[in-house]
């Protein structure tokens, strides 16, 4: 049972092992920042808000209790002094009192609390996708960092060729020192140039953890130095329908803009409700009883105000110039991103030519460091002029590694642009 048991564990750290040496693709990424993003706590508090308001607005067609109290002395009171025989009426004291409690049941409104729910529906959709557009500015951070990782990956790589190309130098050099050939001087230049790759490589690894732990703060897990990064796989960039987060919010402000229309109409309705008014106060509802006493009265309140006909039209006029000014902005934010989108694809044609001719010079300065190697082991060259060559084609594979990174970085940039990357 206890060998059981240790295979068990045995074999889940090795699944363990196994997941964390999988590559980090950039699509991951972009779903951990995005989820590990604090403004993204926003979300709950956004929707929390528009329940709590909806509910509140809901409470309107609840009965409403008020309650009312006052103490008053006045001047002067109402007298009958109209002589009545074997009727005499006592004046009211000038010192009266009231208690009085108002209930009230509303039953039509116009439909304001329809339309005031509709707008908080509305205003949330609204503040959730300004939300989405600025979590959707992650992405160009987090291609900065995932892209910087694999340029300084290509670096590496080619300091290692460059290290392999001065390792072969210095053995057939060392053997030409060795045989009284060639001046040890030659063989020191390659070991200086051999130790400054070494340092170069330190400067990348150095470089490259840094971008590691800030992608790492990013998308809140840990990325040890030998993270690997999968290569992006850009999509095609033939003229694609623009898919921003922002095109939704003008979309969601729109349609919050309308919404209020319906709220001008219900505001200029008629209101109707029920009510009881009782209370306890002196006087009563007969003010010829001096004497304090308890009374009510119930109905049906109708009310209509015609004030808001006089500003009924400016309001719609408002909103609709509102709108207006959404689908001016919207315009501008297309126009803005098919520039944007035209100068990438410019970009992407000209790095993938020089990505062409990059291979092509690699090539040709491939044949020509060969051919210094094989000059060096002759002694027909030193070996500086064997550096020379292998720089110039170090020179040559960097700026191929360079336009590569450039033409990925372009291919994602447009899919960013795009909104292809959501």
């Amino acid at each position: 049972m206890k060998k059981i048991t240790a295979l068990i564990g045995h074999l889940c750290m090795l699944l363990v092992t196994a997941s964390a040496q999988e590559p980090l693709s950039l699509q991951k990424a972009y779903d951990l920042a995005r989820a590990n993003y604090p403004l993204v706590k926003q979300r709950e508090l956004i929707r929390q808000t528009r329940d709590w308001t909806i509910d509140n607005l809901g409470k309107g067609f609840l009965p409403q209790f008020s309650l009312n109290g006052q103490a008053t002395y006045q001047s002067e009171v109402t007298q009958i002094k109209i002589p009545i025989p074997g009727v005499t009426v006592d004046p009211l004291n000038k010192d009266q009192y009231k208690l009085l409690a108002d209930i009230s049941q509303l039953i039509y409104d116009g439909g304001m609390i329809k339309q005031q729910k509709a707008i908080q529906q509305f205003n949330e959709t609204t503040e959730q996708q300004k939300l989405e557009v600025e979590l959707y500015k992650l992405n160009e951070r987090i291609n900065q960092l995932f892209l910087g990782v694999l340029f300084l990956d290509e670096q590496l790589k080619q300091v290692e060729l460059v290290k392999s190309d001065l390792n072969n130098g210095i053995k057939r050099v060392e053997a030409q020192v060795n045989n009284g050939v060639a001046f040890r001087s030659n063989l020191n230049v390659l070991k200086a140039e051999l130790l400054k790759a070494d340092q170069r490589i330190i400067e990348l690894q150095s470089t490259r953890k840094g971008f590691l732990d800030v992608l790492s703060l990013f998308i809140n897990q840990p990325l040890p130095e030998n993270t690997k990064l999968e290569k992006p796989q850009a999509k095609p960039s033939v003229t694609p329908d623009i898919n921003r987060p922002e095109l939704q919010l003008f979309s969601s402000q729109q349609k919050l803009l309308g919404s209020q229309v319906g709220l001008i109409d219900a505001k200029n309705k008629p209101k109707a409700s029920f009510f009881w008014q009782g209370g306890y106060g002196r006087p009563g509802l007969n003010f010829l009883k001096n004497d304090f006493a308890f009374f009510y009265t119930t109905g049906f309140r109708l009310s209509w105000s015609f004030g808001g006909l006089y500003t009924r039209k400016n309001e719609k006029k408002i909103l609709e110039l509102n709108q207006k000014t959404i689908d001016i902005q919207k315009d501008v934010f297309l126009l803005n991103t098919n520039t944007q989108l035209k100068q990438q694809q410019s970009e992407i044609d000209k790095l993938q030519k020089l990505v062409s001719t990059d291979q092509e010079i690699i090539d040709l300065r491939i044949k020509v460091k060969d051919a210094a190697k094989a000059q060096l082991e002759n002694g027909v060259i030193t070996a500086n002029d064997y550096l020379r060559e292998v720089n110039a084609e170090d020179q040559a594979r960097q700026s191929l590694i360079t336009h590569q990174v450039q033409l990925i970085q372009a291919q994602i940039n447009y899919q960013t642009i795009s909104g292809q990357s959501n």
